[in-house]
């Protein structure tokens, strides 16, 4: 359901590796993207559940999916589904165009055989476990502009530092 709905594989950026299937078992999902409709959220977090007691079958999934699209088909509906169509797909298009090259891809999601032993118990994640999950640090390239800002200290006075950072902050 939350490929279906994001249009991307689950932990797409991460390496499909023994770390991220232990982050699983112990309840860490994929983000929920903005402009999902509620019921087809709180559906998607039943299918996630750590206890598959609690999960729907596919004929519940079924049927639930079936009242969605009578609701959103039905006539006094139809600007609501215009618009859910459009954040979607939206969405889709603006989070597919973050994704990494085929090859990258590949590499994150190729098969392989892990033997997993003395698996913990699956668990659901609480809300603040989530949330440090997904806000993990980005591997960000930032210049290091620290030779220009040495140069700047040492061969200029306080004056003409306070002209070249106001030259900065106008380029």
């Amino acid at each position: 359901m939350w490929e279906i709905s994001s249009g991307q594989t689950p932990f797409n950026n991460y390496e499909h590796d023994y770390n991220l299937a232990m982050k699983i078992v112990n309840g860490m999902r994929p983000k929920i993207g903005s402009g999902i409709p509620s019921k087809y959220k709180e559906l998607m977090k039943q299918c996630w559940d750590a206890d598959p007691l609690k999960r729907p079958d596919a004929n519940t999934l079924n049927v639930e999916i079936q009242k969605m699209m009578k609701v959103i088909y039905s006539n006094d509906n139809a600007n609501e589904f215009n618009t859910l169509e459009y954040n979607n797909s939206s969405q889709i298009s603006s989070s597919s165009s973050n994704l990494s090259s085929s090859s990258e891809l590949h590499s994150l999601s190729t098969s392989k055989l892990h033997q997993f032993e003395n698996l913990p118990e699956p668990r659901n994640a609480t809300e603040e476990e989530q949330e440090a999950f997904h806000s993990q640090p980005y591997d960000f390239d930032i210049p290091n502009n620290s030779k220009y800002i040495e140069d700047l200290n040492s061969s200029k006075d306080q004056e003409e530092l306070i002209k070249d950072l106001n030259r900065l902050e106008l380029d």
